[in-house]
């Protein structure tokens, strides 16, 4: 291995893995940690040239990507760069010519992607290497999350990290040989220049191809043993106590007290980690330790909702924090992340019964709807960090949500009656959060200078002690900083917006769908519910295939708002499947709704045939079809800024067993944790989301079976009581007394449990035993929270 330039100290980007308290491991499918130009090889390689400056004037001709969907292959499609995208025409020229491939891999909301597009993808100089010594293939990890896992293990394994853009050199049998993350143009100090890099490879073909072929060969056969996952030898799965203590106590030890959150800068929400708390402080509530986990995932999510990762303007979460405080974000906001982080606000309310975490919840779902979702229901991907701080101007990061002291003080000039000294609308919202003429952003997390005089929004006091600072009524200053957040909202709508990444991905959408479900179901508003019962008809309209019944990956935004799909389809991944199947089982439980639950189950038996690996345990991410020639079929065993397909699944098939009694879907959950085992054993806190789930499988799980009509108010009742508890380890289950609906058809018991005097009647069952019924809404809370 051969590195040929490391990282400079600082600047923003997009990390593979968030960072992990001690004892973890890196590995995720999420865009997380900064990455420059880190390059790894299977060889070592001689010395390069400098390389040219970019051209000035891009050749406005286009390539062949000009006839792709997706967003981030169309930002490439003017490239002077003989793109491919990922297929057999690029492959079989590779073959005929006895080229390498060089595979480039990254998403359009991407700031390391943008850069390194605009450096050196636009160079002409470049653009000629790329195109005459190689096969240039371009690929949206989006898209194909299968290739992206693939040559990112590569990346990994031989190098110091990962991230995006991802930048890999393979045989024309598509055996990586060379990987790395973001190159600068040109050689600096410490740093080797992307065309360099080119030359070196280009003259390594040349002069050691066999050896570089050889080597390749080695590296994928010691990935192919590395990243088996499989039952082997093992029964059963390791204890899920020892499991849970040795989780928490990681977490524990990389806690960071002050401003919660996990490890140190840059710093990710990570709602696999908070679900996990909350999980561990149910079943250890009378314990320190239940507490403790209680207070550490209460104070993360109060300190993330207060700092500047949240959008307090607009709403929604930014991708990351560039430091321990969560001031000043990386500002791409994310889909997957409103998504996850929704429900764990909803969550937090259930458990606290404090307002203030619900609201952040609400504001999150606000945005989505505003800011992320097409009319017919679905949901787009992602906003960029970058936009032009005017029109014309070049984009720069975080430039549509940051404020100058002058802009503030222009908008909000009215002065504040009652205080007790002269004070305007703007100077209060100013000391609440915390701008200064000077800016409140660190140059050194301004690395190009970006930034300067600029401010973030970050809650700096509680209402109590701004409205004591000005010896005003607190609910008074609380409707004055409202009133300018909205000010400052209608004032931004005039700024050149980011870039919305409007592609719609079947697995997202799943997310999404939970989290107005669950989020709507523990607020009691249909409303909610109702987003996410179009979300749900959206991806069955749009994202499924009744003929085969597979998932489609992606849809696509088309002219007049019109939904378009790739040809020939892009078909789901694993992560489609696990992420909509729990989507629609929440949905059911919010909505009673059993067409919801009977799609859940055909889904489930379609993830099954496509993924399952009958021999080893756990389910493949990618179809054996359609990863034919990758070097790797891989299981995704990481959770990170999205939870591993692999875990949500494991929870799934324990809510499916819950609701229909089928013993297979148990007999595989149990496989699939048991192969799981030694990675669960090694790192338990990399898989915080599998070892919540097999806590689930070692503990009871509680059927709440609600006798009534869907519609009265008495079974609505007692219904939002359910709604109201945390209680992560339940089904939900409507019995209306039709002997041949879907549930009772699954579950012969519940033709033998009664409404109690013609009332809606509510009845827990546990191990096929079922408390007394229950009519009154106060008596099922205390059973359910003792």
């Amino acid at each position: 291995m051969s590195h040929l330039s490391s990282p400079p100290k600082k600047h923003k980007g997009e990390h593979k893995g968030h960072s992990l308290p001690h004892g973890s491991e890196r590995g995720s499918s999420s865009r997380d940690k900064d990455r420059s130009a880190t390059v790894s090889s299977s060889v070592s390689m001689p010395a390069g040239g400098k390389g040219s400056h970019p051209s000035s004037t891009p050749q406005r001709v286009p390539n062949r990507l000009i006839h792709e969907k997706s967003p981030y292959l169309l930002q490439h499609a003017y490239n002077p760069v003989d793109w491919y995208p990922w297929g057999q025409e690029a492959f079989d020229k590779a073959r005929k010519e006895n080229k390498p491939i060089f595979l480039s891999v990254g998403y359009s909301t991407c700031h390391w992607c943008h850069m390194m597009e605009e450096e050196s993808f636009q160079n002409e100089e470049i653009g000629r290497l790329l195109s005459e010594d190689f096969v240039s293939v371009k690929v949206d990890r989006e898209e194909r999350p299968d290739v992206d896992k693939v040559y990112m293990t590569f990346v990994q394994a031989t190098s110091s990290g990962g991230g995006w853009p991802m930048n890999v050199w393979l045989t024309p049998n598509l055996q990586p040989f060379v990987g790395g993350t973001y190159f600068p143009p040109e050689d600096g100090l410490t740093r080797v220049g992307f065309r360099t890099v080119l030359l070196r490879i280009r003259e390594q073909w040349k002069q050691n191809k066999n050896t570089l072929l050889e080597n390749s060969q080695r590296v994928t056969t010691a990935l192919l043993a590395r990243s088996e996952i499989s039952m082997g030898d093992r029964q059963l799965p390791p204890s899920a106590a020892t499991m849970n203590s040795r989780c928490f106590q990681q977490l524990d030890e990389g806690y960071d007290e002050e401003y919660g959150g996990f490890a140190e800068a840059p710093k990710f929400p990570t709602p696999v980690i908070l679900s996990f708390l909350f999980s561990y402080w149910l079943s250890h509530r009378p314990t320190q330790d239940g507490s403790r986990a209680q207070q550490m995932a209460l104070h993360t999510l109060k300190m993330m909702a207060n700092g500047g990762i949240r959008d307090h303007v607009g709403q929604g979460f930014h991708r990351y924090s560039t430091d321990c405080q969560w001031h000043v974000p990386h500002f791409e906001k994310m889909l997957y992340d409103q998504a996850q982080l929704a429900v764990a606000y909803s969550q937090a309310f259930q458990i606290s019964g404090d307002e203030f975490y619900s609201d952040v919840a609400k504001g999150i779902l606000q945005y989505v709807a505003r800011s992320l979702s097409h009319r017919s229901g679905g949901f787009y991907s992602a906003e960029d960090a970058d936009s032009p701080p005017e029109r014309g101007m070049r984009p720069k990061e975080g430039a549509y949500y940051v404020w100058t002291v002058k802009e503030v003080q222009q908008l909000l000039p009215e002065p504040v009656l009652g205080a007790t000294e002269p004070l305007t609308s703007g100077q209060l919202l100013m000391k609440h959060y915390g701008l200064t003429e000077a800016g409140n952003i660190s140059p050194s997390q301004d690395p190009k200078g970006e930034l300067q005089g600029q401010n973030v929004l970050t809650v700096r006091y509680s209402l109590e002690l701004t409205a004591a600072r000005f010896g005003l009524d607190v609910e008074a200053v609380r409707t004055l900083l409202n009133t300018g957040l909205e000010k400052l909202f209608q004032a931004r709508k005039h700024r050149p917006k980011p870039h919305l990444d409007s592609k719609m991905l079947a697995a997202w959408n799943g997310l999404m769908v939970s989290g107005y479900a669950v989020t709507g179901a523990v607020l009691g508003q249909d409303r909610l519910i109702n987003y996410a019962t179009n979300g749900a008809k959206f991806l069955k309209r749009h994202m499924f295939d009744v003929a085969s019944g597979r998932l489609m990956r992606t849809c696509y935004t088309g002219s007049g708002g019109t939904v378009e799909h790739s040809n020939p389809p892009c078909w789901g991944f694993l992560e489609d499947y696990a992420f909509v199947v729990r989507g629609l089982l929440d949905l059911y439980e919010a909505s009673q709704e059993s067409a919801w639950l009977e799609w859940a189950l055909r889904l489930q038996d379609t993830q099954d045939r496509l993924f399952w690996d009958s021999q080893g345990g756990g389910y493949f991410c990618s179809e054996a079809e359609l990863g034919a020639g990758l070097p790797l079929r891989l299981k995704d065993d990481q959770d990170g800024a999205e939870p591993s397909a692999n875990s949500v699944s494991a929870h799934n098939l324990l809510r499916l067993h819950g609701f229909t009694g089928h013993k297979d879907w148990m007999d595989k959950c149990v496989c699939l944790l048991t192969a799981f085992s030694e990675r669960m054993r090694r790192v338990p806190v990399a898989l915080p989301e599998m070892v919540r789930a097999l806590s689930a499988q070692q503990q009871t799980l509680k059927q709440i079976v609600i006798c009534g009509d869907r519609q009265a108010k008495d079974t609505k009742a007692l219904v939002q009581c359910v709604h109201s508890v945390y209680i992560p380890n339940k089904v939900l289950i409507l019995a209306d007394g039709d002997p041949s609906s879907f549930l009772s058809r699954q579950l012969p018991f519940l033709s033998t449990l009664r409404r109690l005097e013609d009332q809606a009647t509510a009845y827990v069952c546990e191990n096929q035993a079922c408390s007394m019924p229950i009519t009154d809404p106060c008596e099922l809370r205390k059973l359910l929270h003792p």
